[in-house]
């Protein structure tokens, strides 16, 4: 970008704010504006800082880290071997911590089970802890942002027409609901939503595509995969054998098509649960306000047709607390209640996660309490409840829903299976990826047979890391020449399905702003960064962008 670009630019900033309708709005000028308050946000900010450049988060959550101090303490992986960078020295700072003795309260140390997704959870060769509890990581979050003298605005996007200025393909600045101007040379959407792209004309995709399109087998409807799936049997009407009733809430007729056709349903979210058996840090479980046990209805048939676990995970981290995931076809994701969430207004997003809270909460008192399911069931679940000293700011729960997939980028290049499963040519890697793709469930439905199965499920392992191509984060020059998306990234379904891991997330952040910076030096848009230039500088701060052989 030369001189005379920057002072056009710099003026259509100042008139454009000076037309702003809201009389208390401020104004922020910086080298980079990071949107999100995710763990990658953080890492990007923190990057820039240590490039001497300026730059704000603008936070539209509470509390900062998103999943990663939100619950998902038990963390998806893969391969340690691809931790580089910021992401790397993250897990470093978890693995110091527990190596205090200070930091085991609730149990001894040598008591502590040290296995993690694929390995240890304790690496000692490489200094490296990848199972912790969500306050030491939100703890971590804030050290690093105090650190730094990193400054946090926290408010929303403003979504309409007004909530960005663009000029051509640039984008000038955002706007937050509370009337904050920010004025920005790079800006990065590090939200699971992809609010920023949306609002500044990036085209995007939603759903899963047909496998056709990028020439994938794990793509589209994919019924019939037996991994986190329903006993067979379960009648799926209000009466029992009666279609006349109705059917139970949120099964479909039918698949919605073929396998291999697309649609536009999401894979199912829900809160990674922190829990405890500890009876001195246990909030017991109480009845949520408003409980339909007909909401249960699939659960209590489930049960009937044979289901005695696996209602939820139980992985444990230190002190005995747990990240509870979902563990099968009857279990804490609220299938099909999530297809609204990733358009809409913040309002109808608060319900939506709502409805996600109490049904999870919901699940836990039935299993606990509820006369339909068996003793053995209720006894094996009833020792649980929320840890009193987690998310102390929030009733105990955790803050971030578990967003698992919503818009992705379509950018020049796109990220598939082949990619994944490292049948393609990488030429410029900003990191690496190593985890199964990773589809949960999009929907329920009524099989030939005339019974509810689940749909959408894929667990589809790969051959080793793969490594990220820069294209994946970077929009097409004519949609916007310095936004950079690093989660919502150019990939589809399946291949995003395993991207979407928080360790990556955070590798690719740093990478795009060091790739900003370059942008910025030579005044170029972020699409003609050379990766002659960008490799020394990631190689420099400790990236992974490939295996040594």
């Amino acid at each position: 970008m030369n001189p005379f670009f920057r002072f056009v630019r710099k003026s259509l900033f100042q008139v454009f704010a000076s037309a702003l309708p809201l009389s208390a709005a401020e104004s922020t000028r910086v080298d980079f504006c990071i949107y999100g308050g995710t763990s990658g946000a953080v890492a990007a900010a923190v990057q820039a800082k240590r490039m001497k450049r300026t730059v704000v988060i603008v936070s539209p959550d509470r509390f900062l880290g998103g999943m990663t101090s939100g619950g998902l303490g038990f963390t998806d992986i893969g391969d340690e071997r691809i931790l580089g960078g910021l992401s790397a020295e993250f897990f470093q700072k978890i693995y110091q911590h527990y190596q205090k003795d200070e930091a085991w309260k609730w149990q001894e140390k040598n008591t502590f089970a040290n296995k993690g997704q694929g390995g240890p959870a304790m690496n000692h060769k490489q200094k490296t802890m990848s199972i912790f509890e969500p306050s030491v990581a939100f703890t971590l979050f804030e050290q690093w942002i105090r650190e730094h003298d990193i400054r946090v605005i926290y408010g929303k996007l403003d979504r309409s027409k007004q909530g960005v200025v663009k000029q051509g393909a640039s984008l000038v600045s955002m706007r937050t609901m509370e009337g904050h101007v920010i004025e920005a040379r790079v800006f990065m959407d590090a939200t699971y939503e992809g609010d920023l792209m949306a609002a500044a004309g990036v085209p995007y995709a939603m759903g899963r595509e047909p496998a056709s399109q990028y020439g994938e087998s794990e793509n589209g409807i994919q019924p019939g995969h037996p991994g986190n799936q329903l006993p067979r049997g379960i009648d799926p009407y209000l009466v029992p054998k009666h279609p006349a009733s109705g059917l139970l809430p949120g099964v479909n007729t039918d698949a919605g098509g073929a396998k291999g056709d697309g649609d536009k349903k999401l894979q199912a979210y829900c809160y990674r649960m922190c829990l405890t058996n500890h009876p001195e840090n246990r909030i017991a479980i109480t009845k949520p306000e408003g409980y339909d046990e007909k909401a249960y209805e699939i659960v209590f048939r489930a049960i009937e047709a044979g289901q005695k676990n696996r209602f939820m995970k139980f992985s444990m981290l230190p002190n005995r607390k747990t990240d509870s995931n979902n563990d099968s076809g009857a279990s804490t994701d609220f299938i099909g209640e999530n297809y609204r969430y990733p358009e809409a207004d913040y309002a109808t997003r608060e319900k939506i996660a709502a409805a996600h809270k109490k049904w999870q909460l919901g699940l836990l008192w039935t299993l606990q309490h509820h006369p339909r399911v068996p003793e053995a069931i209720r006894k094996a679940h009833e020792p649980w409840g929320l840890p009193k000293d987690e998310f102390v700011k929030n009733d105990h729960w955790a803050h971030a829903l578990y967003v698992r997939e919503a818009r992705r980028m379509i950018g020049d290049y796109v990220v598939t299976q082949d990619d994944v499963s490292n049948k393609k040519a990488v030429e410029r890697s900003i990191g690496m990826g190593a985890y199964t793709m990773d589809s949960h469930h999009v929907q329920r439905y009524v099989t030939d047979q005339g019974d509810v199965q689940n749909e959408g499920d894929v667990q589809s392992r790969i051959r080793g890391p793969y490594r990220i191509d820069y294209g994946a984060v970077v929009p097409r020059k004519q949609d916007c020449e310095n936004l950079y998306v690093t989660f919502c990234v150019s990939a589809s379904h399946i291949a995003f399905g395993s991207i979407r891991m928080e360790p990556v997330f955070m590798c690719l952040a740093q990478s795009a702003v060091t790739a900003g910076v370059i942008a910025m030096d030579q005044g170029i848009p972020i699409q003609d960064v050379k990766y002659q230039d960008l490799k020394p500088r990631l190689l420099a701060d400790g990236q992974k962008l490939e295996l040594s052989k």
